[in-house]
This record gives C-alpha cells, sequence and structure tokens, in this order.
C-alpha cells in the first residue's frame, strides 16, 4: 500500500461472509430516495467519424440532495461495464448508489453496445446467426455491419480456458474495418464528453469504476479527466500493461483453498488482430461457472455436470439480451502490434502525414499504462474488492503483482485491496443470504472510503 497522506479511512484486508451479509443487509434497509432516471445518446466525431454515444443518468432529486465526499464535493460515480454488456449490465449497482447513499451516477456503454434500433435496448436472437451471419456494433444510429464486410474465423488456440472461440474478421476497405480502427479515440472521447456533460469539474468529485473488462478505460481515463479523485475497484481490472502482466502469472487460475493451481498458457498468446471481433457464445458464462462452482462446491461440482451446463444455458437466454461481442483486447491485454496496426490503419483512412501518423500511433500506445511525464496528472488512488470466487482476481496476484506495479509508479498512488469472503465476478449475482450479491456491500465500503477520505490524496 502506498499513502502520501493519512485518511481518517483505511479498509480491512478483509470482510468475512458475515460481515458481507450484515452490511447487504442493512443497506437494502434503507430507505430509497427519489431518483430521476434517463437515457442521454450525444452524438461526437473521432478520427473523421460520427459515433453515437449512449449513457444512462441517475440523478437524485432534489438536485441539492447529492451527497459530497470528504472533499466537500458532490460525488459523481461512473461506471463501465464489462466485456459482455451495456448500461443495462450496471443497473443494480447504479441504483444502490443512487437510492441508497444520494450519489449521481452515469452508466456508459461501449461505443457500438447499445441496440440503437429499439428504444428497450435489448438484442434480438442470438450471437451466431442461422444464416451464418453474426451480431455486430451499432456504432451510428441506422449505419449497420452487412455479412460481404466480415469473414468468420474460428480459433481453438485458448479451448483450455474459452472454448472456440468465433470471431468476425473485418475486411480491409469496408467501414466496419474503418471502425475497428478507430473505435479507441471514440471510446475515449465518448467517456470525457459524458463526464464533461454530466459531472462539472467545478461542482463534482468523480470516482470510477469499470467491470473487469471496464477496468482499463477507466484506469486510461483517469488522468485524462481533471476531477476523477479515484478508482472504486470492485473486480476491476487496471491499465492494459497490468493486466497483461496479471495474465501471464501462472497463478492466477484455479487459486482455490485446498487446490493446486491450473495451469494455462501465457498472455503472450494474446495475438488478436484489431479488426477481428471476438462473438460471445454460452462458452463464456461457462468459463467463469466452472470455477466459481469449484470455489463454491468443490470437485463434486462435476458430478451434476449436466445440471450444471442446464444452468448456464439458461442463464445464456438471459444474457444475449446484452450484446455480447467484445473489440477490447488490444487494450486489456496490452496488445501492442494491434494497437499500432489501428492507428496506423486510421491514419492512412485520413491521409495523415508521417508525423501526425507517428503521434497517433503513440496516443494508442498510451491507452495501456499511466501517463508519465511533466505536467501529467498523477494517478488518483485505486480502492480494490475482490470477491472470494473471483476466477481472475486473487489475492495472490494482488500482492505479488498488482500492488507492486502500482507501488512502481512516479507517484504512486495509494491502493489497498479488501477481500470479500462472499460472492463471484459478477458481483451482483445472488447467492444464499445475499440476493443482490456483494453490490451493495461493497457500495457500503465505498460510500465510506469517500466520505472517510481515503481518496483525498496529497
Amino acid at each position: 500500500m502506498t499513502s502520501a497522506s493519512d485518511p481518517s479511512w483505511m479498509p480491512d484486508t478483509t470482510w468475512t461472509r458475515e460481515r458481507v451479509i450484515a452490511a447487504s443487509d442493512a443497506v437494502l434497509a434503507l430507505k430509497a430516495g427519489d431518483v430521476t432516471e434517463r437515457e442521454d445518446i450525444f452524438r461526437i466525431a473521432a478520427l473523421g467519424l460520427d459515433w453515437d454515444i449512449g449513457v444512462r443518468v441517475y440523478e437524485p432529486q432534489p438536485a441539492s440532495r447529492i451527497a459530497r465526499g470528504a472533499d466537500g464535493k458532490r460525488v459523481g460515480i461512473f461506471l463501465l461495464h464489462g466485456g459482455a454488456g451495456d448500461y443495462k449490465s450496471m443497473d443494480r449497482f447504479a441504483r444502490i448508489f443512487a437510492e441508497k447513499f444520494a450519489f449521481k451516477v452515469v452508466t456508459m456503454t461501449f461505443p457500438g453496445r447499445l441496440y440503437l434500433d429499439d428504444p428497450e435496448r435489448d438484442w434480438p436472437d442470438d450471437t451466431i446467426h442461422a444464416d451464418g451471419s453474426v451480431r455486430t456494433p451499432i456504432w451510428l444510429a441506422g449505419e449497420h455491419v452487412t455479412r460481404d464486410q466480415y469473414e468468420l474465423v474460428r480459433d481453438t488456440s485458448k479451448r483450455m480456458k474459452y472454448g472456440t472461440r468465433t470471431h468476425a474478421r473485418a475486411k480491409p476497405g469496408t467501414r466496419f474495418y474503418d471502425r475497428m480502427a478507430s473505435w479507441p479515440v471514440a471510446f475515449e472521447e465518448g467517456m470525457k464528453e459524458a463526464c464533461r456533460r454530466h459531472f462539472p469539474a467545478e461542482d463534482f468529485s468523480i470516482y470510477v469504476h469499470g467491470h473487469s473488462t471496464g477496468g482499463p478505460y477507466v484506469s486510461m481515463l483517469t488522468q485524462r479527466v481533471p476531477n476523477i479523485a479515484g478508482v472504486i475497484a470492485i473486480e476491476n481490472s487496471s491499465f492494459g500493461y497490468i493486466n497483461e502482466r496479471k495474465h501471464q502469472w501462472g497463478g492466477h487460475v484455479g487459486k482455490i483453498e485446498g487446490y493446486a493451481p491450473v495451469a494455462t498458457k501465457s498472455a503472450a498468446s494474446w495475438q488478436d488482430p484489431f479488426n477481428d471481433l471476438y462473438i460471445r457464445t454460452w462458452r463464456d458464462l461457462a468459463r467463469y461457472r466452472g470455477s466459481e462452482a469449484l470455489g463454491q462446491e468443490g470437485p463434486a461440482a462435476l458430478m451434476r455436470l449436466p445440471w450444471l451446463m442446464e444452468e448456464i444455458l439458461d442463464a445464456w437466454d438471459i444474457a444475449k439480451k446484452r450484446p455480447q461481442f467484445k473489440a477490447e483486447y488490444m487494450i486489456t491485454h496490452n496488445i501492442v502490434g494491434a494497437l499500432e496496426d489501428a492507428a496506423r490503419a486510421a491514419a492512412a483512412r485520413l491521409a495523415m502525414s508521417p508525423e501526425d501518423t507517428e503521434k497517433l500511433v503513440q496516443h494508442y500506445l498510451d491507452y495501456t499504462s499511466e501517463l508519465r511525464g511533466e505536467g501529467v496528472k498523477r494517478v488518483p488512488p485505486y480502492l480494490f474488492v475482490i470477491s472470494k470466487d473471483s476466477r481472475d482476481h486473487s489475492p495472490e496476484v494482488y500482492q505479488e503483482i498488482i500492488l507492486p506495479m502500482f507501488a512502481a509508479m512516479n507517484p504512486a498512488p495509494r491502493t489497498a485491496v479488501t477481500r470479500f469472503m462472499a460472492g463471484v465476478h459478477t458481483y451482483t449475482k445472488p447467492e444464499e443470504g445475499l440476493p443482490v450479491g456483494i453490490a451493495p456491500a461493497a457500495a457500503q465500503y465505498y460510500h465510506d472510503a469517500i466520505t472517510g477520505g481515503f481518496f483525498v490524496q496529497d
């Protein structure tokens, strides 16, 4: 843990299951305050293309009720979903913060993920269609990727963890290819605009969270928005280069008490090209459900494999309403070659000069690590929460990899990690005694940190 000053509130390293349940019960029993909820879709321009960005805003009423943190400013919570979802995926967590603690909340959807063709925003059908086409992003209202713009690729190189992976590989010269090369800048600009629109710097301090895949994107954002005060990092991956090291470490998968770690390939095998869109299926639920069942039930879980698969397939019937496609690996796993190729493809389309091309390449490469140098905003404090049965977030990987890499930053931010002895990676998933998973307890924990001074960093 690195500290620039001594806050009045500091976290415990572990919360027992009983403590998590008690906190959850107490939060859920709090009277819900009045909150207005609305969708805000705005259009931005990035790299010569227009993009529609969708957020959902939860604002306590009247606005004078919005709570203030230890720094005296109103509390703004910016939430990003994980690799499967859209802003609907964060609804329950957002409501707890807004209704129970009077924090203003904005949840944002990754560019292309919001189903703009229907006001309910639920994606129809399945991700892989009977005619051989697949689900693809909608980056701009009325613009759709047609079947002739991509080829399908099936990858078995990561079968141990993912099973067979299906990709839609965008063809050069298509609009799909142009979008796949340019979305990182649209993502950056969309997040900055959402913060500017809803959390003015003179009034708000912003606390950001990105579930899983969303983590590297809010990490990138922390130094690019002046009033981001900290990261509320529950099951939250961090900068891409740290995430790459995390996945290279052999002990993080299957680290269940009493059982040996499962050997995995190094993340050096991540070589996905920038123009590959990963199409998720029920397999992406299974790769988490297996390790969760091991942690909760032990090896006996395999004896009910047909039942376990029924649970997975039933869950997929619900989950497939969310986007369930993914292009973010090049930033989350620090795939330097793909980042450079994407930047050069965007630069070529725009006929950039050699000098401007190199600047754009560096801009892309900077997405995966903290910004360094004179006049750069320092990385704000990170407060990590990990669940008992998380597949990819073990106490060991934090102590051996993640926290030391944060400590090596100059200047180093304050960091701390608390393990909740309950819950799974999808932290709103119900379990016995926890009807909304560990999310209510985590919201209380972060409320106490924000109001108690943890994020006030000299």
